[in-house]
């Protein structure tokens, strides 16, 4: 009582004080954050202006993630969404710039062209109606996802109409002339004979012409365009796996021993797999061709109903025993018909599970009876496209084709027989058509146990990992690990959007850690990843866009660096007048080429020289050009003769050549690369992701 009176008395100071502290916590992350506000920090991008929040951004990334299963890489379905939302952002600011729409017949006229498959919206002729849409808007008013979907969806179809009349637009301003058709005639159909002398640049050899780190690096400034990067980063790392020792290993072969007996001995076989297994049993029947070879060559070949193990698969240790055997057909044909749970295709009706497997139960008492009325329902009833213009017929399909239940029925039941099984795709009423090849199958039970480190172990890899992230701290990160037995695995280029660390896979801890304000090329941190401990090395950063270094660029740059000083040294020991006098100083034969056209530019025995033969072109007949640094050689080319093509009275088949490689796609690509481009692009993805 004594303190609850003291905390009253001070209660003014005591709330003055944590309002202080919060205060100057508050006011330490503005500090942190380069006094960004609330505001600032919600924003994950900005185009031109236009901000996308954090909120928008990351709810459509969870819904492209759902859309792209459990599976998918959640960075993939990041990527997409940015990509979609720059386009549609950039394509909606040029619209607005020039007053651009989307109407309502251009509206309706998407829509009756993308739901005109859709049976919802379809009259009782299967004809899209305008009217089935209205009351589809109105019946689903009071279901919010529902609506929310549909809402999205229309906004989907506006962006895609407003996107292909920007392009259109686009499209019609590129237009072809007559005068452009009549150049891509003569592109075509002028030719020239030459004679010519050609030095190849292998005459020199590489380690003659050098080409130094300050070379590459004076062309890649004057180059900026062309070797422009994003921030990127490099590391190196040593990964500690939290790898089962060999006594874990015999321990776990000594509690698989145990539990051999009791698997031997146990009444249901099934229960004690689901049970006592990491892997529930697999309820299908095996022909002797789908086991592995350790299982095949001995399992089989021992009574039913022994076990047979423990053996090792990948890091776990298996028991497996027969315990059943049945002849089975190695393929079947069937037909069926498909009464789906909720809507369905062909009638348009909603059926509830109980309504769907009535109807299923009710077509097979009628076809039962009379089965030629199979195909008849096949049409009216049947919602799986795939096979309804087959009459339902599937034709010889192996064991493992069809889900299970579909799949059981038509290898175990006999060639005749009719019922009904569900699915997750619904009620189907099937008939076995045929079967062949009847051949041994087996139900075998496995029990799977995965070979786990002991706590000994997984002591001994954390205390090997922090050892060595302590002793690197301030040492030589390569030697150190060389001396302790560990090559060190570089990663270079990793941009502040990635996710996947070769030899680590996808992790953005690594990544954000690597591009933090905080990090410095030599920093050491170990990270715990999966089954492991990852010990990592900044090795080098760039915060910003920059310039290629001269070990990224040297690819690249060098090979044309090394080009030029070949030129050059091979102009320097040109010498005579005439083309034989220059080919004779060289030790090379002048030759000759025939029909060149500017439109497909080779030069036979010399490769593909555009540059060579846009210059012979310039040149009358008689007349020489002079040296010109081609991309296989030297040349040096003498015009023979010149062959002009003839006037035409008309040239619009050029004309619609070139119009025809103006495609809307080539167009929206190239629209899209521009505008972003030229587009002020804030991007912040990577402070929240």
């Amino acid at each position: 009582m004594a303190i609850l009176n003291s905390i009253r008395k001070r209660g003014f100071f005591l709330i003055l004080i944590i309002a202080l502290a919060l205060f100057a916590f508050i006011l330490s992350d503005i500090i942190n954050k380069g006094g960004s506000s609330a505001s600032t920090q919600n924003v994950v991008a900005s185009v031109n202006g236009t901000e996308i929040s954090r909120e928008d951004f990351m709810g459509k990334v969870e819904e492209r993630q759902r859309s792209l299963g459990p599976n998918a890489n959640p960075y993939q379905a990041m990527n997409t969404v940015w990509e979609t939302e720059l386009r549609r952002i950039l394509y909606n600011q040029q619209a607005e710039e020039l007053g651009l729409g989307v109407s309502e017949e251009q509206l309706n006229e998407t829509l009756a062209l993308s739901l005109s498959g859709n049976p919802t919206f379809q009259d009782e002729n299967g004809i899209y109606s305008e009217a089935r849409v209205i009351e589809y808007v109105a019946s689903i008013q009071n279901d919010a996802t529902a609506r929310g979907q549909w809402d999205a969806y229309i906004i989907g179809v506006r962006e895609n109409i407003l996107q292909s009349n920007y392009a259109n637009l686009v499209t019609s301003g590129l237009a072809v002339t007559i005068a452009e058709g009549e150049q891509q005639y003569h592109f075509e159909n002028d030719k020239i004979n030459i004679e010519y002398v050609q030095v190849p640049y292998t005459k020199i050899a590489d380690e003659d012409v050098p080409v130094t780190d300050a070379e590459i690096e004076a062309y890649v400034r004057k180059n900026p365009s062309k070797y422009e990067v994003e921030p990127m980063v490099d590391i190196q790392y040593i990964s500690f796996s939290e790898e089962p020792s060999m006594e874990d290993i015999e321990a776990a072969k000594g509690e698989m021993a145990k539990l051999k007996e009791d698997f031997a001995a146990a009444e249901d076989p099934i229960q004690f797999v689901n049970n006592e297994s990491e892997s529930a049993f697999v309820d299908r029947w095996f022909f002797k061709k789908d086991l592995p070879p350790s299982l095949k060559d001995t399992l089989l070949n021992i009574p039913i109903g022994t076990v047979y193990g423990p053996f090792s698969v990948d890091k776990t240790l298996n028991l497996s025993k027969v315990i059943k055997t049945i002849q089975l057909p190695d393929s079947v044909e069937a037909r069926h018909i498909l009464i789906p749970v909720g809507l369905s295709r062909t009638d348009s009706i909603t059926r509830t599970p109980e309504q769907a497997k009535a109807l299923a139960d009710s077509l097979l008492v009628e076809l039962k009876k009379n089965k030629s009325k199979f195909g008849d329902f096949v049409k009216k009833y049947s919602s799986d496209q795939g096979s309804i213009e087959k009459g339902g017929h599937y034709d010889w399909f192996a064991y493992n084709t069809m889900v299970g239940p579909f799949r059981d029925f038509c290898f175990e039941k006999n060639v005749g027989d009719m019922g009904v099984v569900e699915t997750q795709f619904g009620y189907h009423l099937i008939e076995v058509e045929g079967q062949k090849n009847k051949k041994d199958a087996y139900k075998v039970a496995t029990v799977v146990k995965e070979i786990e480190p002991s706590e000994a172990t997984l002591t001994q890899v954390f205390s090997e990992s922090a050892k060595f992230e302590e002793a690197v701290r301030n040492a030589d990160f390569t030697k150190t690990a060389e001396e302790k037995g560990l090559t060190p695995k570089p990663v270079n280029k990793i941009g502040k959007l990635d996710s996947n660390i070769p030899g680590i896979g996808n992790n953005r801890t690594i990544v954000n850690w690597a591009f933090e304000e905080g990090s410095s090329v030599g920093d050491v941190k170990r990270f715990n990843i999966n089954d492991a401990y990852v010990v990592v090395q900044l090795t080098r950063k760039s915060d910003k866009k920059a310039l290629m270094s001269v070990a990224e660029a040297s690819v690249t740059v060098t090979p044309i660096l090394r080009k030029q000083k070949k030129a050059q040294k091979i102009r320097e020991s040109i010498t005579g007048s005439t083309l034989q006098e220059m080919a004779t100083s060289q030790n090379v034969a002048v030759k000759t080429a025939s029909a060149l056209t500017r439109s497909t530019p080779t030069i036979a025995d010399a490769g593909t020289e555009p540059y060579v033969v846009g210059m012979a072109f310039g040149k009358a007949a008689g007349e020489t050009t002079p040296i010109i640094d081609g991309e296989t050689g030297v040349f040096v080319v003498r015009v023979l003769s010149k062959s002009e093509a003839p006037a035409l009275d008309n040239y619009a088949s050029y004309v619609n050549q070139l119009k025809a490689s103006i495609n809307a796609s080539t167009v929206n690509t190239k629209v899209f690369s521009a505008l972003r481009k030229a587009a002020e692009i804030e991007d912040k993805r990577a402070d929240f992701y």
